[in-house]
């Protein structure tokens, strides 16, 4: 009498998306920036962080903040679903998400109690809410077709490297990160002026960390138009060489490429029509800008095809040029000019969002870049090829 055979072994647990958790990091710490922004003037002002919480109803408030808030947590909830899955799933993953979108929301609201300028509101409480409800649904609808095996898990994995899931994340929010004003295009990480800010109001008489880097005359045109040449060309090229180490042989790199510097100039001119004016909708189209949006394809299509290894550290060399040009030029007396007609309004929570991207983008992507998963990823392409 044969011996049985054996139990087939147990199908391997399915992993979750480290870029749904990726994502859902960077997206809790642009709401937290939105919502406390601009992060000035603490104070206690004696009531309860939980007074808000009254059911009395808001006398000031619009269609249009309404709208806001519920499309501002949207893709919280859905992040939420995309970050249990498979762990959670259906409807609990769609309970839980909104349990969370509740409570950081609440959370959201009662810091705002201790800032003179934001004003915490149950309105906001119940639309955050239901925004986040509507997308944990979303979510959980489209979990399969995302992070099952469906056509577009396929083509991540066919076109990305497998340890590039940070990097996709940084990668899809560089277009992101143009919606906020900026003195030079791609000219992101500009801290100096920042922290001269904060110098100033700690210490009582003005500090200007980019003036005692630079002593002397001041800049001619010329040098204006150089060196925003310069910041146009790294931070581009930076920012694609970023995506292109990301990429496998099978994918196609000129379209990528094409696709996200595209995305990029219509966000920048769909905000500053917005934010401006529609005749200031290409108000970042200068002849410095141009040409280094020239310079920058001529680099971009040098090296497309490089090695990996050779692309990373070129990104990580054009970041750093880019954010010591950015940080150690005066702002464009034209662009001071040009801001004058910037009206936040109720983009107030909306811009300190974008602000916090356009501050922090060229340092997260060189710490990216800088990971040591890089190595892996490298040993993980040749054993696929072979």
């Amino acid at each position: 009498m044969s011996a049985p055979l054996p139990a087939p072994p147990p199908p391997p647990a399915q992993a979750g998306s480290p870029v749904a958790r990726a994502a859902l990091f960077a997206y809790v710490l642009l709401i937290i920036y939105a919502s406390w922004y601009p992060f000035s003037g603490w104070r206690a002002s004696g009531i309860e962080p939980t007074t808000f919480l009254n059911l009395a109803g808001q006398r000031y408030w619009t269609w249009f903040d309404v709208l806001v808030n519920i499309v501002g947590y949207i893709p919280l909830g859905t992040l939420i679903v995309f970050a249990l899955h498979p762990r959670v799933r259906g409807a609990w993953a769609v309970l839980l998400a909104a349990v969370l979108g509740v409570l950081i929301s609440g959370g959201m609201e009662a810091v705002q109690t201790y800032l003179p300028s934001r004003v915490p509101s149950n309105l906001d409480l119940v639309t955050n809410s239901l925004g986040c409800l509507v997308g944990a649904a979303v979510g959980a609808l489209l979990a399969r077709t995302f992070l099952d095996q469906g056509r577009l898990y396929q083509l991540r994995a066919r076109w990305f490297a497998p340890h590039a899931s940070q990097g996709l994340v940084l990668v899809a929010l560089w277009p992101l990160a143009q919606i906020y004003p900026l003195g030079f295009l791609f000219g992101h990480g500009q801290v100096l002026p920042m922290i001269s800010g904060w110098l100033t109001d700690f210490l009582g008489y003005s500090v200007d960390l980019v003036a005692m880097l630079r002593p002397g005359a001041a800049m001619t045109a010329q040098q204006f138009w150089l060196s925003e040449t310069i910041i146009t060309a790294c931070g581009m090229t930076g920012a694609a060489l970023t995506m292109l180490c990301l990429l496998r042989r099978a994918a196609p790199r000129a379209l990528l490429v094409v696709c996200m510097l595209g995305a990029a100039l219509l966000l920048k001119t769909l905000a500053s029509s917005l934010l401006f004016s529609p005749d200031h909708a290409l108000v970042w189209k200068t002849p410095g800008a141009e040409g280094g949006i020239l310079i920058g394809a001529i680099m971009i299509a040098g090296l497309a095809f490089a090695p990996q290894q050779a692309q990373r550290r070129l990104a990580v060399a054009t970041l750093l040029l880019c954010l010591l040009v950015v940080n150690t030029v005066p702002v464009n007396p034209y662009f001071v000019a040009t801001l004058q007609g910037w009206h936040q309004g109720k983009f107030l929570n909306f811009n300190g969002a974008a602000k916090f991207l356009s501050v922090t983008w060229s340092f997260l992507a060189l710490w990216f870049l800088l990971l040591p998963s890089h190595k892996l990823n490298r040993q993980a392409e040749r054993v696929s090829l072979q």
